[in-house]
């Protein structure tokens, strides 16, 4: 396969929230980039920033209290953060499908999952219908009814007939988690962002889902931004992966050579401390992820870094390439130490 053409990329991202306590610095500078087929992951601890990355990203960060104080995401073309709301919806709508984390409170309270479903598969990317098509409009449903079952069947609804006349109300969490990634798998996106998508599912169904993803970016060339907590995961459905701590991008490669060899100290530290990846002894990682009202100076990870040095205090590192594709943001490496 040739080079693929780049169709999400994120440059230098900052996004603060105001808060009474003062401004909290979530985002710093944020970098990373996915090709077209290609299934990205953003890995690290619950808070360090991975959510607030894919609602940006989709414009639906809260603003405010959020504020995106620099730089830019570049999507087929488009700079999403200078579009005006209706033209990023436009894009996103056609070109983007989401799979939230919270399942609880993504489904509209007021529809059947037949109606939802049977709305967006048959307008999602489209332009509505004008006045003289809409002696279709009751085929149209018919089918639109019938690839819903279908997409239910395949996420493992059992009695799919019978869940799309129910409502969310009606539902488990796991259940209306799969109806969700059944609407983001209809099929008309460029890009898809998964939200910790499984988490909520037991392991029989995880495995039919991560097989679901695997054959619509086989088959239609998806885009995937996999954002999980979960590096077994990764490592199974991932061909690279951005390793995220407190808002920045410690260090970035393809899925093997990253789990393989890590390279940043925090990274290690992720690893280590997930016995069934490395067949090792558990390891924690001393402390925790930073109050971003008051960051650390320089890196943010040195209070907790075993190989601090005392420019890591006083300096941010720069993302700086280590061999091959592999980018690593950590004075070991900008000022020479390691290879």
């Amino acid at each position: 396969m040739g080079v693929r053409n780049t169709i999400l990329n994120i440059e230098g991202l900052k996004v603060h929230f105001d808060t009474l306590d003062g401004t909290s610095r979530v985002l710093d500078g944020v970098e990373l980039s996915v090709r077209e087929g290609e299934v990205v992951g953003l890995v690290g601890e619950t808070g360090c920033g991975k959510s607030i990355t894919a609602k940006t990203i989709l414009r639906s960060l809260p603003m405010p209290p959020g504020r995106i104080v620099e730089g830019e995401i570049l999507f087929l073309g488009d700079n999403l953060l200078e579009l005006s709301r209706e033209e990023g919806h436009q894009v996103m709508s056609k070109k983007m499908s989401y799979i939230p984390q919270d399942p609880m409170t993504s489904l509209n309270p007021v529809f059947s999952v037949g109606e939802e479903m049977g709305d967006l598969i048959r307008w999602h990317g489209r332009r509505r219908l004008g006045p003289l098509e809409l002696m279709g409009l009751r085929r149209r449903h018919d089918n639109s009814i019938a690839k819903a079952v279908e997409l239910l069947d395949r996420v493992k609804i059992p009695a799919p007939r019978e869940i799309i006349r129910r409502y969310p109300v009606e539902l488990s969490g796991g259940m209306r988690q799969r109806v969700l990634i059944a609407m983001a798998l209809i099929g008309y996106s460029s890009l898809l962002i998964a939200d910790e998508p499984t988490t909520a599912l037991d392991v029989t169904i995880q495995k039919g889902i991560l097989e679901l993803i695997e054959e619509k970016v086989k088959e239609e060339e998806l885009s995937v931004l996999y954002i999980t907590h979960n590096l077994g995961v990764a490592r199974r459905l991932c061909d690279r992966i951005y390793v995220m701590y407190a808002g920045t991008i410690a260090e970035t490669a393809k899925t093997q050579d990253l789990l393989d060899n890590p390279k940043h100290p925090y990274t290690s530290g992720l690893i280590s401390s997930i016995p069934k990846l490395t067949g090792d002894e558990f390891k924690g990682i001393d402390g925790r992820i930073p109050d971003y009202i008051d960051p650390p100076s320089g890196c943010r990870f040195h209070p907790r870094c075993p190989e601090v040095m005392e420019i890591c205090e006083q300096e941010k590192p720069e993302l700086v390439k280590v061999g091959g594709s592999r980018l690593v943001a950590c004075h070991l490496f900008s000022t020479g130490g390691e290879s």
